[in-house]
């Protein structure tokens, strides 16, 4: 899973992505004006595998993961000159974004606009992927009408009418300014248009960035837009990115040591992957041994047969049954002899829906 930080220029995306990943990437140094991306792969925090981990003494433990990636060489005008070619194809391929938005003063860094307002800037960078999206489906549809023009026949025909119904209701929500993340579509239609690139059907994380000044309720924003903040796909945080990337960079007793002084309970980069991890739809299993304790990610609604082809294909191709247990009840009666004793390990077949959290062990012949 990999989550592209974007955002205007001076928003402080290379500062949120040093906090997010512990990397020291220089944020004081003049954009080259060059497309450039870097990125980083991060454990998702999860205090289920800290204790999991805490109860097998495992060798090994694994978190699950996510990737972020700072796309840097925005334009300084990107407002008037739109997005370029290359960074559509750059950041097309990404799941979901991380668009960091300024809402800190700075003198010493003024803002391109003039002025700090929140609002005016996540207009300005949806607006762009509004009009990227409009061209690549007026694109599709001149391609759709070419070939029922050439005479398409049979199921050939069918799909180029039915495709042309979605992208005729594609573009009429564009036209409204609704970004495609906010449309009713089933999981076939959004599976058929992955591969079209289109920037506002993927999810959102819009991250208020207050730089190292303190997060107040007047800080936050209420989003006007056609549609509403706090749906599953577009979501709002708060972070101190100047702070947390300091932080970051600390050796763990210092960060701990600053953190109690200054009364900082919990990190916002905490919740800002977590909420990255499930802004795309995903959801933790775990499988456990004295080897490894182990956190895996898999789709929410997935079965158990496809939890198993996540862990190894074999299990999967030679998946007999599931022993399933919570980790709640897993931590709770100590072990899985203790749980099973207990009834609290229950099996099931392919077809049952994986719940977050599960602990599962995959019973397998080949």
């Amino acid at each position: 899973m990999e989550l592209g930080i974007i955002g205007l220029p001076s928003s402080g995306k290379t500062t949120v992505f040093n906090a997010l990943t512990g990397a020291d990437r220089p944020t004081t140094v003049a954009s080259s004006g060059r497309l450039e991306l870097f990125s980083m792969v991060v454990d998702v925090p999860d205090v289920r595998v800290d204790m999991l981990s805490a109860l097998y003494s495992p060798r090994k433990t694994t978190y699950a993961k996510v990737t972020y990636t700072d796309i840097a060489g925005l334009d300084q005008d990107l407002g008037k000159t739109g997005l370029t070619g290359e960074l559509r194809n750059k950041i097309a391929p990404m799941d979901a974004f991380v668009h960091v938005v300024r809402v800190f003063e700075n003198d010493l860094v003024p803002h391109l606009a003039g002025s700090i307002d929140p609002q005016r800037d996540i207009e300005t960078l949806e607006g762009e992927f509004l009009l990227a999206d409009m061209l690549t489906v007026e694109n599709r549809l001149a391609r759709i009408d070419e070939g029922l023009h050439k005479g398409a026949r049979g199921d050939e025909r069918k799909a180029l009418l039915d495709d042309r119904e979605l992208f005729h209701r594609l573009q009429a929500a564009l036209n409204e300014g609704t970004p495609l993340r906010d449309l009713n579509l089933t999981a076939e239609e959004i599976s058929g248009l992955r591969g079209f690139g289109l920037l506002t059907l993927k999810p959102v994380l819009i991250l208020l960035n207050a730089g190292e000044d303190p997060i107040e309720p007047d800080k936050t924003i209420t989003y006007n837009h056609k549609h509403s903040m706090g749906t599953a796909q577009t979501q709002a945080l708060a972070i101190q990115g100047k702070l947390e990337m300091e932080l970051s960079q600390l050796a763990a007793d210092e960060a701990a040591d600053f953190m109690e002084e200054f009364g900082i309970t919990e990190l916002a980069r905490t919740r800002v992957i977590q909420a990255s991890y499930k802004l795309v739809g995903l959801q933790s299993f775990f499988t456990v041994s004295e080897d490894e304790v182990r956190a895996w990610n898999v789709r929410v609604g997935a079965h158990a047969l496809e939890a198993a082809g996540v862990v190894h294909t074999d299990l999967a191709r030679g998946f007999i049954r599931a022993e399933v247990i919570s980790c709640a009840d897993h931590i709770a009666e100590g072990s899985m002899a203790a749980a099973r004793k207990a009834g609290k390990v229950h099996l099931e077949g392919k077809d049952y829906i994986v719940q977050d959290g599960d602990v599962i062990y995959v019973r397998f012949s080949i």
